[in-house]
């Protein structure tokens, strides 16, 4: 592999060999961890926070994909759960992670139906959805929606 690097830095020369470096180490930024990996993204955004959702069993994983100053996982964690909690129809139990991507277990015994509704507050915002392409929610996040991990 370090050959291969090394032949295509002087093929191309240092300044193009760093640029194509950086833009393939962009490519990876919104990748799905392994188990998520061949699940369809489901991208939707909730306060200001954009997420790409994929489900698989009872795990969901929410990586956000928009620029964003995020100081600490809390506020994330919570906008995170409510976006998997929207996507899944579930409830979402756990959430663990990073501001960057975050896992949640979601509780749903029968995949069909929820076993609750999530009592959100979640309101579509109809101008903003169609500009961006996906589903748009503007959100007062109740405390109980998201239970935090311990």
């Amino acid at each position: 592999m370090q050959d291969l690097v090394k032949g295509i830095c002087a093929t191309l020369g240092d300044m193009r060999c760093l640029c194509l470096i950086f833009c393939l180490v962009l490519i990876g930024c919104n990748t799905p961890s392994p188990h998520f990996r061949g699940q369809a993204a489901t991208r939707i955004a909730v306060n200001d926070s954009v997420f790409d959702v994929r489900l698989r069993w009872h795990l969901a994983e929410a990586i956000r994909v928009n620029p964003q100053y995020a100081p600490r996982f809390g506020p994330i964690r919570d906008r995170a759960g409510l976006a998997m909690a929207l996507v899944s129809g579930c409830s979402v139990t756990k959430v663990l992670g990073d501001q960057a991507l975050a896992t949640g277990r979601i509780a749903c015994p029968d995949r069909k139906a929820p076993i609750e509704r999530l009592n959100t507050g979640c309101q579509l915002l109809p101008g903003a959805a169609a500009k961006a392409g996906y589903p748009v929610f503007r959100c007062r996040i109740a405390s109980s929606a998201v239970r935090r991990a311990e």
